[in-house]
């Protein structure tokens, strides 16, 4: 196995998809899917043939085992997976519109104690990756919070880039929350310090009105004190960027059929991270290829696409 060029740090989980207009709490079929937005960008990355590790915490139980075989299977460095021997993998509930987009309404599985992830120790980094991928979800919980910053402190001390993809999720913060409301202030104050330190930061439109009150990429960059390359998705609509001091935007890529959006911007990201060396525009192009083509199938891995099949996709899009 190579060494990695990407470290992904955050939450493993399973995503439990509702029939499309259903409650997954409630109605049936269910359709469980691994999941979980590092976990995601790092499977995707080596679908790419990204060398990439993941690292994280998973209960010792069956979904922990389902992750194992498939990072065995992608060819994924999972030396830095913990396992829980009293907290549970975490289920999310997935609610899908017909048209196939996604709202996380809440989780099951908890046995007390809350779920695996919420207990990630502080890990050891080792080798010599690129980047270090992570979101704020981890900073939810105390324990994953010291973990998070811990390993951020030890990748800037040996030369690695932080990429954060905000992935703002309001029921990971407090169970009862709208699942679309915004981040209240005790969740500003705790992500900020983490943007201040991010080399990429990927969010989306909303995401990015509410932590900086501008959609605007170049904007958001300015706004921080290391002038961070800045990308800002929109769902079908185009996506825009600052990154190495140009700005540019790119019309999102329009699968034919589309299945279920879950997944479809940690495709992104893992697509952006395959292709860096790339002029911006280009990154951009490959990424939104990644996105669209998750779109064609349930959940946010079994669909990720392999490089050659992207190409294809973008050259005939």
């Amino acid at each position: 196995m190579a060494d990695p060029r990407v470290l992904c740090l955050g939450e493993a989980l399973v995503d439990r998809l509702g029939p499309p207009g259903g409650d997954p709490a409630l109605d049936q079929p269910v359709d469980d899917r691994l999941g979980g937005a590092p976990a995601n960008v790092a499977c995707a990355l080596a679908r790419l043939g990204t060398p990439v590790a993941f690292v994280g915490r998973l209960g010792r139980d069956a979904i922990g085992d389902q992750f194992f075989r498939l990072f065995q299977q992608r060819g994924i460095e999972s030396s830095g997976v913990q396992l829980d021997p009293e907290r549970p993998s975490r289920i999310v509930l997935v609610r899908r519109t017909v048209g196939g987009e996604r709202q996380f309404q809440g989780f099951a599985g908890d046995r007390g104690q809350g779920f695996a992830d919420q207990a990630l120790q502080a890990p050891t980094l080792s080798g010599s990756a690129r980047w270090l991928l992570v979101g704020t979800i981890p900073l939810a919980t105390p324990a994953a919070a010291a973990a998070l910053r811990g390993a951020v402190d030890q990748a800037r001390v040996r030369g690695m880039a932080i990429a954060v993809d905000v992935n703002w999720r309001p029921t990971f913060w407090d169970a009862d929350a709208d699942p679309s409301a915004g981040p209240p202030p005790s969740a500003l104050a705790a992500i900020r310090p983490l943007l201040e330190q991010a080399a990429l930061i990927k969010l989306a439109r909303e995401e990015a009105i509410w932590f900086f009150g501008s959609a605007q990429a170049q904007v958001i960059s300015g706004l921080l004190p290391q002038a961070p390359d800045v990308v800002v998705t929109d769902g079908a609509e185009p996506v825009t960027w600052w990154m190495e001091g140009a700005s540019g935007s790119l019309a999102a890529f329009r699968p034919s059929d589309v299945v279920d959006t879950t997944g479809a911007g940690d495709a992104f990201t893992a697509g952006l991270l395959h292709c860096w060396d790339l002029p911006p525009a280009h990154r951009v192009r490959f990424a939104a290829g990644c996105g669209a083509l998750v779109c064609s199938g349930a959940g946010g891995i079994d669909p990720q696409p392999s490089a050659p099949e992207v190409e294809a996709f973008i050259a005939g899009a």
